[in-house]
């Protein structure tokens, strides 16, 4: 992957090349440009945001100075004590530190000086809320809505656009007020109501007049305002370029590559050096069979991540000597998610975020058995989920709810009031029956084990207790839940019939094995040696996480941080100034979740 290249080869020249834009990829070209490098971004698909431009877009953050601005001023150690809590014999010290050393700088330096400009997660709690050093808040941040007219025409067509399996046809809806006031609508609540009205009612003018959803929040906000700082900044973008193999000079530091490009090869000498942020290793079948023990052929799972996130950027590094890490405590960033049939013959990956803590669903194996806290994190949901799965069986459970749920709340694709259920049912999505023996039967789990569950976990729910796992003791699953439910707001009885379920299967956001790197993001060989002139960002880059799931937003925070602080180590700026940062006008905009 390093050969020669004829001479007749079409080139370019840059300072930085960078391969990949998701979160990480884009983080590192923005800093970079900001510091006065000539910056070339080049992407596989024919747009930009990768798996980024599906996901939530928190990104978990902690110390940030919003926080701050907010008056919330907690200590390193904290986070320390509690990352350590977690991850056990993982915690990598050296860079947890460059993490959290980076964090403050880095949301400070893009809300001040670019045009990503960030929300606070004031009420977003870290997951295991038992351990010492967990956070009930403010460790958290989102990108603020974004109105996409904001956008150059030219740079709007090279973003992707929002998942439709987590959007209500096309329009992103963004955690947090903007969720609730939807959900307050299908109880006929009138300023739910209202503001629902108004939010779709704008999605259809955008449809007619752009043809895409133009209101961008969660990660299409991320990605375009990531986008929109990078145009600013002069970044060269360039989609429908795959990276085919990367170029070394005499001394063996990367310095460049060659892309492919509709018009043929390109040569792009990038004299500062590389960043790998091409999406990790979801889509790649062979390593998935090789890593995820429920995947035996590589096939028995299911993605969030596009189809180029395929493991190109593991294997430029590779080719140069950069060394894949496999340790980890898990390979992926599991997500339980359910299968959306279409009438079109496509299947749609939908991801089981925010429906599993609601009063009065919980999750059964095909005996009947709960086997997990349904409110806590997705990653311990599938963990679980395979923990629990008879050795040569396939892994699956089912989300189980009764009328009342589904008419309030979610139950994965399918909607509550007013969106009628009859489309999922139809489809097969949605399996229906007059009791919990009949609903049993036609999901082909055990109906007297079902009975049993769900008579003992009705018993316990009533009185907001949970014997068996602990669910709803945390501030984390209590936020998940509904505070209108007493006494605790992620319990409620499942007794009014017909009842309800969806299938769940093994499924992840992106991957935790990946690249070995240093506290600066750049690549490392066998020996610990950083590969001259390579860096890793985003999830090309082995979590530091060390393959846990601490809390949400631990694939995003990381990315942002270490794009951030490769493109600063590319300029050679090598020190933290003091960013200037001074965002108190972010927390006075704290509730400003709806688009502008």
């Amino acid at each position: 992957m390093t050969s020669p290249i004829d001479a007749t080869t079409l080139s370019l020249s840059c300072d930085v090349l960078v391969v990949g834009s998701g979160a990480g990829g884009l983080a590192a070209a923005v800093t970079a440009a900001y510091h006065g490098l000539r910056v070339v971004v080049v992407e596989k698909a024919d747009v930009c945001g990768g798996a980024t431009a599906w996901s939530g877009g928190w990104a978990w953050a902690p110390g940030n100075p919003l926080a701050k601005a907010a008056g919330v001023s907690e200590d390193k150690e904290a986070f320390r004590t509690y990352l350590r809590g977690v991850l056990g014999p993982d915690y990598q010290a050296d860079r947890v530190d460059a993490f959290l050393e980076a964090v403050p700088h880095m949301v400070g330096f893009f809300h001040d000086k670019t045009a990503l400009q960030f929300v606070p997660g004031a009420n977003i709690n870290d997951i295991y809320g038992g351990l010492p050093g967990a956070g009930t808040g403010h460790r958290s941040v989102g990108p603020k809505p974004l109105n996409a007219r904001r956008i150059r025409p030219e740079v709007r067509a090279k973003l992707r656009h929002q998942l439709y399996e987590t959007s209500f046809l096309g329009m992103g809806i963004m955690a947090g007020q903007d969720l609730g006031k939807f959900l307050s609508a299908s109880r006929g609540n009138p300023q739910g109501i209202l503001h629902a009205g108004r939010r779709f009612g704008l999605h259809l003018v955008d449809l007619l007049t752009h043809r895409r959803n133009m209101q961008l929040v969660n990660g299409t906000a991320l990605t375009g305002r990531l986008l929109q700082s990078a145009d600013q900044l002069g970044v060269d973008i360039r989609v429908s370029t795959p990276a085919r193999r990367l170029l070394t000079d005499a001394a063996g530091k990367v310095a460049g590559a060659v892309v492919e490009t509709p018009e043929g090869e390109l040569r792009i000498n990038a004299s500062r050096g590389v960043v790998l942020a091409a999406g990790g290793f979801p889509r790649d079948v062979e390593r998935r069979k090789a890593l995820f023990p429920h995947a035996p052929s590589g096939h028995e799972h299911w993605t969030l991540a596009p189809a180029e996130a395929n493991g190109d950027g593991i294997s430029l590094g590779q080719s140069v000597g950069a060394r894949f890490r496999t340790d980890v405590k898990s390979a992926a960033a599991w997500c339980p998610v359910s299968l959306v049939p279409y009438r079109s013959g496509r299947t749609g990956t939908f991801p089981h975020i925010m429906d599993r803590a609601k009063p009065g669903s919980i999750g059964v194996l095909r005996n009947g058995k709960r086997f997990v806290n349904e409110a806590n994190g997705y990653y311990d949901y599938v963990a679980a989920m395979l923990e629990a799965t008879p050795a040569g069986e396939q892994a699956e459970a089912w989300q189980i709810a009764d009328a009342r749920f589904v008419r309030r709340f979610p139950l994965g694709m399918a909607k509550p009031l007013p969106v009628p259920l009859f489309p999922y049912l139809r489809s097969g999505y949605l399996r229906k029956g007059r009791t919990i023996e009949e609903l049993a039967a036609k999901c082909g789990i055990d109906p007297a084990g079902l009975k049993e569950t769900v008579e003992r976990f009705n018993r316990h729910a009533a009185l907001g207790e949970d014997p068996d796992f602990g669910r709803g003791a945390t501030a984390f699953n209590r936020y998940g839940g509904d505070a209108a439910v007493k006494p605790n707001p992620s319990l409620g009885p499942i007794g009014k019939g017909p009842f309800y379920a969806v299938r769940i299967v093994p499924g992840s956001f992106g991957t935790f094995a990946g690249l070995d790197v240093d506290g600066r993001s750049r690549a490392l060989d066998d020996d610990g040696r950083p590969v001259p002139g390579l860096y890793v960002a985003g999830s090309d880059q082995a979590s530091v996480m060390g393959g846990h799931y601490p809390a949400g937003g631990i694939n995003l925070g990381p990315a942002l941080a270490f794009g951030y602080v490769a493109g600063r180590d590319l300029a050679g700026v090598v020190e933290y100034e003091d960013d200037g940062t001074r965002p108190a006008e972010a927390v006075a905009e704290a509730d400003a979740l709806q688009t502008h």
